[in-house]
């Protein structure tokens, strides 16, 4: 994960605890949990490390004792026509789940399976406001001044499922 505020920006680590990827004759589709236990923090050491870590588990953020499973799940995998050779492959669209809220995403992503495996490479981006995380937004607080924290972060991935 890649998130910003107005004076600085923070990344990490989030792990999945478990998920599918179905091949039906060329139609793909997936389900992926996320353990939001796991969301560790990989810019920062010692106190400040164990501190944001603690609060982007506490209820500011991502509650993660009330709700430590998310939920990603494949609406549609569509190839890209006329994708270009390293670039991206599939646009995939999907019902993200965080602390019991559901919204749509959509993002690009490099899918290529091989030899009984099918890997996923991209960046999804996530506008945390929807999912009820209003922990320095702007979009709830709009006095923040230099204090806001940007409503979107990124995910970056690299899932393999294997056969």
């Amino acid at each position: 994960w890649f998130a910003e505020k107005v004076t600085g920006k923070h990344n990490g680590t989030i792990m999945l605890s478990g998920g599918t990827i179905k091949n039906d004759h060329g139609n793909l589709s997936g389900t992926f949990e996320v353990n939001m236990t796991t969301i560790a923090c990989t810019d920062l050491t010692g106190e400040y490390k164990g501190k944001l870590e603690t609060h982007l588990k506490s209820d500011d953020f991502f509650g993660s004792a009330k709700y430590p499973k998310s939920q990603f799940v494949t609406t549609s995998i569509t190839p890209i026509k006329d994708a270009k050779e390293g670039g991206f492959t599939h646009t995939v669209k999907g019902n993200l789940t965080i602390k019991d809220k559901t919204n749509e995403i959509t993002f690009d992503a490099v899918i290529k399976g091989e030899a009984g495996k099918i890997a996923c490479v991209g960046t999804a981006t996530v506008d945390r406001s929807k999912f009820d995380v209003k922990y320095g937004s702007k979009s709830f607080f709009p006095d923040l001044g230099d204090k806001a924290i940007y409503d979107e972060f990124k995910l970056k991935f690299n899932v393999v499922a294997v056969k």
